[in-house]
């Protein structure tokens, strides 16, 4: 979906349903208001002086949100979740139109919902030109069929209650008119964490582990702060900052539990928790088991539970075996060399990424090592074999996917605390990454400005697509449900 909205372009293999950034957008009809003239005795015209008070909020508030584009020092979570200066993030406008934006490229699409890269059609300062967001833009009609009512309520709710935390994709402004409902985000440039994992086949470890630290600090605020079980955690939903900083995107799936469970399946395949599959209910944790397992997809380069048969994945996830691989070392290094997949790593199957050999050069990656080595043994052949991932990432992603969500760190009695002191974070300065003193391992090619070339290219919107229109019958039966955009 992703834009900081989530552009979550991907295979069908690895989408269970909601794909959360979509097809289309519908033309607004922006009211043109007449002007009297004065009558002789010069009293102003009232209607006048409302077109002209309105006016001058709408200027106010393309002001506010480009603004906000610029950097701020970072709040504490506490802050986030009670500052009011925070809360004015994520607000409804009843003045902005979808008129006042130049739509320059669409930067993810999916069912119903199109993410565009765009700007202020009529900027009145500096500041307003420099303004860029991505703009998600729902049709109603869609949102409706697909009965994804709910999650998109569920979504804007939420970015609005998380707006401000450094790893998060900010909401800055709703609005919406007859046909489509609007959000306007913070654009990451960057792209999805996804298209550098297939690029680089997998991550070292001192990359791996500053994203997943990140995602950890996510997942701190989320369910500590906020209540909140996010449900979607996989590279797709990663989005990159100019300075390879995270950005998590698409909170379709996003859900305020606090302690208690619900029962819905929703996500995807690969990442789903033994107990959203078996349907005995859920709670937070279900964030840890697909932390684990994005953890080693960083490491390994695919998710341990894979097939192109979503019913087998469930099986091997109920399961409860996650299958470290011990490969031998001349391999490895044989297949990094040819630069060839290899035929069992199911990579085929996957989303294609593009790549360029510029932002190869300036990703800061370093895909033709492998992962860090600490243990060795030889097989029947006398071939030397490595153990990998190392011990401590390991150690975190079996105490991470464990199935019985009770026994599960980060579900325990100590919280999010002993995820973060566990041996494989020894390392991390938490402060310091909180505060994003240092950049990231992976910086994206940016030249800054409306460069989007780290997205894909994606066809503009039909005719066809703009057909079917929200009926009268539909605001009946919907239109409360969306008035808080």
């Amino acid at each position: 979906m992703g834009a900081s909205a989530s552009p979550a372009s991907m295979s069908p293999s690895r989408k269970l349903f909601g794909e959360n950034i979509a097809e289309t957008v519908a033309q607004s009809f922006g009211k043109q208001f007449s002007h009297d003239e004065h009558r002789g005795d010069e009293r102003k015209d009232p209607e006048h002086d409302a077109n002209q008070a309105q006016d001058m909020r709408k200027a106010q508030e393309q002001q506010s949100i480009a603004s906000q584009h610029s950097k701020e020092e970072t709040s504490s979570p506490d802050e986030i979740a009670e500052a009011p200066a925070k809360k004015k993030l994520g607000q409804s406008s009843k003045l902005l139109r979808i008129e006042d934006f130049n739509l320059l490229k669409t930067l993810g699409t999916g069912t119903f919902a199109r993410v565009w890269l765009a700007k202020l059609s009529k900027p009145r300062s500096e500041e307003e030109k420099e303004g860029i967001f991505a703009l998600k833009v729902l049709r109603k009609v869609d949102v409706i069929k697909l009965k994804q009512v709910e999650h998109v309520r569920n979504e804007r709710n939420t970015l609005r209650a998380v707006a401000g935390h450094p790893f998060i994709t900010t909401l800055k402004r709703t609005f919406s008119d007859r046909e489509c409902l609007y959000m306007v985000l913070d654009y990451c440039p960057g792209g999805e964490l996804f298209t550098y994992l297939r690029r680089a086949r997998r991550f070292n470890e001192p990359t791996s582990r500053f994203y997943a630290a990140e995602i950890v600090l996510i997942l701190e605020f989320l369910h500590e702060t906020e209540g909140v079980a996010y449900r979607d955690l996989k590279p797709e939903n990663i989005l990159l900052d100019a300075d390879g900083h995270i950005k998590l995107v698409d909170f379709g799936f996003a859900k305020k539990l606090g302690n208690t469970e619900t029962y819905t399946l929703c996500g995807t395949p690969e990442y789903l928790a033994p107990e959203v599959i078996k349907n005995t209910g859920h709670g937070k944790a279900v964030d840890w088991w697909a932390f684990g397992i994005l953890l080693y997809e960083f490491l390994i380069g695919q998710p341990p539970f894979w097939d192109p048969n979503p019913m087998k994945i469930y099986s091997k996830i109920v399961g409860g075996h996650i299958p470290f691989p011990t490969v031998p070392i001349d391999f490895v290094r044989q297949q990094q060399r040819d630069r060839t997949p290899s035929a069992n790593t199911g990579l085929e199957t996957q989303r294609p990424s593009k790549q360029t050999e510029s932002s190869q050069k300036s990703s800061h990656l370093t895909p033709d090592q492998p992962p860090r080595r600490s243990e060795k043994t030889r097989n029947s052949q006398g071939q030397e074999m490595s153990l990998f991932p190392a011990p401590a990432a390991r150690s975190l992603i079996l105490a991470v996917c464990t199935s019985n969500p009770s026994q599960r760190l980060g579900n325990l009695a100590g919280g999010v605390q002993q995820v973060k002191d566990h041996e494989f974070f020894k390392d991390v300065d938490w402060d310091a990454l909180y505060k994003k003193t240092m950049k990231g391992p992976i910086i994206p090619s940016y030249s800054g400005g409306i460069d989007a070339s780290c997205f894909d290219e994606y066809a503009p919107p039909t005719s066809e697509e703009l057909q079917e229109r929200f009926t009268d019958e539909m605001d009946q039966g919907y239109g409360e449900a969306f008035a808080e955009f």
